[in-house]
Protein backbone atom coordinates (compact mmCIF):
# COMPACT_ATOMS: atom_id res chain seq x y z
CA UNK A 1 0.00 0.00 0.00
CA UNK A 2 1.27 3.42 -0.86
CA UNK A 3 2.12 6.46 1.60
CA UNK A 4 -1.10 8.64 2.13
CA UNK A 5 0.99 12.02 2.04
CA UNK A 6 -1.97 13.66 4.00
CA UNK A 7 -2.92 14.19 1.06
CA UNK A 8 -6.57 15.28 2.67
CA UNK A 9 -5.26 17.60 5.57
CA UNK A 10 -6.32 20.98 4.98
CA UNK A 11 -2.70 22.21 5.49
CA UNK A 12 -1.69 20.72 2.68
CA UNK A 13 -4.15 22.89 0.84
CA UNK A 14 -3.37 26.44 -0.24
CA UNK A 15 -7.24 28.67 -0.48
CA UNK A 16 -8.46 25.28 -1.08
CA UNK A 17 -7.57 24.58 -4.56
CA UNK A 18 -3.41 24.47 -4.83
CA UNK A 19 -1.68 21.12 -3.08
CA UNK A 20 1.58 21.96 -1.68
CA UNK A 21 3.19 19.52 0.22
CA UNK A 22 7.04 19.22 0.36
CA UNK A 23 6.72 15.19 1.79
CA UNK A 24 4.89 14.37 -0.98
CA UNK A 25 7.25 12.90 -4.05
CA UNK A 26 4.34 12.58 -6.55
CA UNK A 27 4.07 15.13 -9.35
CA UNK A 28 0.09 14.60 -10.20
CA UNK A 29 -2.21 13.15 -7.94
CA UNK A 30 -5.87 12.80 -7.56
CA UNK A 31 -8.32 15.51 -6.19
CA UNK A 32 -9.34 15.39 -2.35
CA UNK A 33 -12.53 14.29 -3.82
CA UNK A 34 -12.43 11.25 -6.30
CA UNK A 35 -13.79 11.35 -9.54
CA UNK A 36 -13.33 14.93 -9.93
CA UNK A 37 -9.78 14.38 -11.73
CA UNK A 38 -6.09 15.29 -11.11
CA UNK A 39 -3.97 18.26 -9.81
CA UNK A 40 -0.34 19.01 -9.57
CA UNK A 41 1.75 19.26 -6.45
CA UNK A 42 3.09 22.60 -6.65
CA UNK A 43 5.86 22.21 -4.06
CA UNK A 44 7.50 19.82 -7.19
CA UNK A 45 9.76 21.50 -9.06
CA UNK A 46 8.04 20.17 -12.84
CA UNK A 47 5.11 21.56 -11.77
CA UNK A 48 6.11 24.64 -12.92
CA UNK A 49 7.73 24.03 -16.04
CA UNK A 50 4.86 21.89 -16.67
CA UNK A 51 2.44 24.69 -15.80
CA UNK A 52 4.34 27.42 -17.86
CA UNK A 53 4.94 25.25 -21.35
CA UNK A 54 0.58 24.60 -21.35
CA UNK A 55 0.60 28.27 -20.96
CA UNK A 56 3.52 29.11 -23.74
CA UNK A 57 1.43 26.96 -25.76
CA UNK A 58 -1.53 28.59 -25.41
CA UNK A 59 0.19 32.04 -26.12
CA UNK A 60 1.51 31.12 -29.18
CA UNK A 61 -1.37 29.26 -30.55
CA UNK A 62 -3.64 32.59 -29.19
CA UNK A 63 -0.87 35.15 -30.98
CA UNK A 64 0.28 32.69 -33.88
Amino acid sequence: MAKDFQKDSPENWKWGIIYFNRNDSRFVLPKRELGFGWTLNFAHPISYIFTGLILAFVAYKIYQ
